[in-house]
């Protein structure tokens, strides 16, 4: 009798428009939190370039000491082979 399909319907369009505001906002918060995390391995060098111990720097960014050791051996090769 009626031939409407599902995507002509309302509730489909507002479900599908919720779902995509949802991917947005999740991809949105994804890419932040990527951000801080770029932003802390870009920060290491620098303190330890001040001087502050691994420990401390892997303490001030809430990272582990492995991956504070891992981005100062990365600069160092990279300083290295630069010279």
């Amino acid at each position: 009798m009626f031939e409407i399909k599902l995507q002509e319907t309302r509730v489909y369009r507002e479900a599908k428009e919720e779902g995509r505001q949802e991917g947005l906002k999740k991809a949105l918060e994804e890419g932040r939190q990527e951000g801080r995390e770029q932003a802390k391995l870009e920060l290491i060098p620098r303190f330890l370039a001040y001087g502050i111990s691994i420990e401390e720097v892997a303490q001030l960014l809430d990272l582990t000491i492995g991956q504070v050791e891992q981005v100062r051996l990365t600069t160092e090769q990279e300083s290295s082979t630069s010279t």
